[in-house]
């Protein structure tokens, strides 16, 4: 099993929402641009662009100038059109470049899919990366937030440096990735050292490096029995389904 590469988050600013989920979710365009149409991309993302939402990214980024790296999620029905659009907008208001080189390499399908699921399967990115240069995520949407951790991670781990995410909608309390230090230590406690052996084992990190809203489920979740279960019953059935 491919393993996706993380980082520890060392202070990473809260993602910035632009729109209610609802807005977006409920809007005209939003099904055509989550199966891949460009137009309807661009409409979704003009009508719930956020200039409250762009001033925050202004004052994420200070001086610096990063590249925009949008996740081209494959969906069920076609590639994502929505993060590149976002990106693309974000480029024109900002005077901002976009990266075009990465991309996701797997098909995940998070959307409407539970915790277990979008922590079972994972998203992998490729691409160039630009050492020392500076990174800023795109993204339509944020659950839990794995897929941003993983291409942060996946740049960083190719000499990147990734300042901070935006996405297109989410809830509120998802736009935390940077894992509290309250919330690890009662993660550690409830399930122990044995099961993050097997978790570091399995996808590659330790809980350091899981986002707040991953941590904040696994901690949730009864016994780490139930969780191992569950995770490899959903890696057997996806591989089934793809034979």
């Amino acid at each position: 099993m491919q393993r996706p590469a993380r980082s520890v988050w060392q202070g990473f600013p809260d993602v910035v929402i632009h729109a209610e989920e609802l807005a977006v979710k409920k809007h005209a365009f939003y099904a055509a641009a989550k199966a891949g149409d460009s137009d309807s991309a661009f409409a979704l993302v003009r009508a719930t662009l956020s200039n409250w939402a762009l001033e925050q990214i202004r004052y994420l980024i200070g001086h610096r100038s990063p590249f925009l790296a949008s996740a081209h999620a494959f969906e069920r029905m076609g590639v994502n059109a929505i993060p590149e659009a976002l990106a693309d907008e974000l480029a024109l208001h900002l005077s901002l470049r976009v990266d075009p080189s990465i991309v996701q390499t797997n098909i995940v399908g998070h959307t409407g899919a539970s915790g277990f699921v979008r922590l079972a399967r994972q998203a992998l990115f490729d691409g160039v990366i630009k050492p020392g240069a500076y990174y800023f995520l795109v993204d339509d949407f944020i659950g839990q937030g794995g897929t941003l951790a993983n291409l942060k991670g996946f740049i960083e781990s190719r000499g990147g440096r990734v300042i901070g995410a935006t996405v297109l909608t989410g809830r509120s309390y998802s736009a935390k990735l940077n894992l509290s230090s309250e919330q690890l230590a009662a993660l550690r406690a409830k399930h122990g050292h044995e099961f993050e052996v097997w978790w570091r084992d399995r996808f590659g990190h330790g809980f350091d490096c899981l986002t707040q809203s991953e941590a904040r489920y696994l901690e949730r979740s009864p016994d780490a029995e139930r969780i191992r279960n569950s995770l490899v019953e959903i890696e057997q059935a996806g591989n089934r389904s793809s034979a």
